[in-house]
């Protein structure tokens, strides 16, 4: 690790999340190249890190969490909502629910309709097999020597399997997994874990190269903005002030500065950093720039609706928690045997279907969880039952982040906007309906599910709108808030330059133009990838 006090570098990369770590792992790759890497939370060395049911335990601790709200949500009937962000190296791949979710062809395919050369399925699948190293060896949709792990779960629960059977019954098959370009079907997910432990981009991508000599690592470092040069006309990020502890200091760069902070922060740094709206930032006292009217906007998010049903004639995590005696079983067996329910998860099965037959490709996805809970860090009921959450893939909701005030160490305003358009609406309200047909149906009959939420009661239209903005949630997935493009609302160009400035680039979720159907930490690895051949291409000697 090179020496901090010299402060000039080569690359800058701001946020040490799953998209900064692929970046300095592929960065420092050449040895004359100066890298660092700065992370605003600590270091990944909490306990509850490495054991997969941990999310529930870093997720909303102030130690591993920036612990965000978004502002009311008037479709959500006015609740303000926990916005999890990673507070840790690792970033969101330290406390995510681990699944390996790519998305589907379209979502590429209509990237690279949008204009953005390179960005089409079969451009990025390679991307994603060079990245992966696969339980079950490569072929032509996975590799087996890339850094991220991939595995099969390591508990099975029968609900599960019957959950399974109905939702085939309802006409979504079974599929041996998702991840190959059409996800319609229901499989078990497959998680980043190596051997029952939780395979975080640290894991991944920054332990191996942690003693590169050209790699300079700075968690608890935040950086304040990022500074320029003089030029009014084409501005060149030169480098980043940073704070650590109570002291400030400036880090040049001779190549670039790379925004990998996320959907949120890096967003929020821009502007700060007087790019953005001219406007707002005058607002704040800021200086404006360069005119970016697409900085912060765009987001992009999926929303869950998590229905509880309590189920009879089965064993849930709810029932085998309910004991020590239970708690001290699932415990030495994770410690024996590295299987077991703190392996999971806080979802093992997945689902995606059509609303209706005039989707182009599957537009809703089923979470399913063999337990309840009013929300993460909240303690598991004390009844048997499960989660079956849907969440709308193709969102045409779009909020925006924009900043509270001038302070960087103030949490942005975030206004997801959810079911905000009579679209997203619809989607909702057949979501609940879809999810009531297959608890219904003959397969899980035997298990007596009820109806807790929303309620079988509530069967209108109106009634059921309002129910899933009694119970929607953010899944942790904002994207779009600096996309990729060459509209008037893009912030970056296909090769993740900002617009109208040299030297500065963005490579993190917040690129995507459009969210990807699942998960996107996968998808993020693959942008982080994409982004560090275009910056290695460029600089190579």
């Amino acid at each position: 690790m090179t020496d901090p006090s010299n402060r000039r570098f080569d690359y800058i990369i701001v946020g040490a999340g799953t998209a900064g770590c692929v970046l300095a792992n592929r960065l420092s790759q050449d040895p004359g190249k100066r890298v660092l890497l700065l992370e605003a939370g600590k270091k990944d060395n909490y306990f509850w890190i490495d054991i997969p049911v941990g999310y529930l335990y870093t997720i909303g601790n102030p130690r591993t969490d920036w612990c965000f709200e978004t502002e009311a949500e008037t479709g959500l009937n006015g609740r303000s909502i926990g916005y999890a962000r990673g507070k840790v190296l690792g970033g969101c791949s330290s406390i995510n629910a681990m699944i390996y979710m790519r998305g589907q062809q379209a979502d590429y395919d209509h990237w690279a309709d949008l204009g953005n050369r390179g960005w089409g399925w079969k451009d990025v699948l390679p991307v994603f097999r060079r990245s992966e190293s696969y339980q079950h060896g490569a072929d032509d949709f996975h590799g087996a020597n890339g850094e991220l792990r991939v595995e099969e779960r390591r508990v099975n629960w029968e609900i599960l399997d019957a959950w399974r059977d109905a939702a085939e019954e309802c006409g979504i098959p079974k599929i041996d997994e998702f991840n190959r370009g059409d996800n319609f079907g229901n499989a078990y997910f497959q998680m980043n874990q190596r051997n029952g432990k939780r395979w975080s981009a640290v894991r991944a991508f920054l332990d191996p190269i942690k003693a590169r000599s050209n790699l300079t690592i700075l968690t608890e470092a935040s950086v304040l903005k990022i500074c320029f040069d003089d030029n009014e006309i084409e501005p060149t990020a030169t480098g980043v002030m940073v704070r650590q502890g109570d002291h400030e200091q400036l880090f040049e760069a001779n190549n670039e500065v790379i925004l990998a902070a996320g959907a949120i922060a890096s967003p929020q740094l821009l502007q700060l950093s007087g790019i953005g709206v001219s406007e707002t930032l005058y607002k704040h006292d800021i200086k404006p720039l360069i005119e970016l009217p697409g900085v912060g906007k765009n987001l992009q998010d999926h929303l869950q609706i998590r229905t509880i049903y309590s189920v009879d004639n089965t064993i849930t995590l709810n029932q085998r928690s309910r004991t020590p005696w239970g708690i001290a079983l699932m415990v030495l067996e994770y410690f024996l045997h590295k299987t077991g329910p703190l392996t999971m998860p806080p979802s093992q099965l997945g689902a995606f279907a059509k609303t209706d037959s005039n989707q182009p490709t599957a537009n809703i996805e089923w979470h399913v969880q063999p337990l309840s809970l009013d929300k993460f860090g909240s303690p598991l009921h004390r009844y048997n039952a499960i989660t079956p959450s849907v969440c709308n893939v193709h969102p045409t909701s779009r909020g925006q982040v924009t900043l509270r005030n001038q302070d960087p160490n103030s949490a942005p305003l975030i206004q997801p906007n959810y079911l905000s358009t009579e679209e997203d609406r619809a989607v909702a309200v057949a979501g609940l309906k879809f999810t009531r047909e297959i608890m219904a149906s003959p397969a899980l009959v035997p298990f007596t599910p009820q109806e807790l939420k929303p309620g079988a009661h509530l069967t209108t239209d109106v009634e059921l709108i309002h129910a899933a903005g009694d119970l929607g949630t953010t899944i942790f997935h904002p994207v779009g808030t600096c996309k990729m493009g060459k509209d008037p609302m893009a912030v970056v160009d296909d090769r993740l330059r900002v617009h109208g400035v040299k030297s500065l680039r963005v490579v993190d979720a917040s690129i995507m133009p459009t969210i990807t159907s699942g998960n996107t930490n996968a998808p993020t690895v693959m942008i982080a990838e994409k982004g560090a051949e275009f910056i290695n291409n460029q600089y190579r000697n």
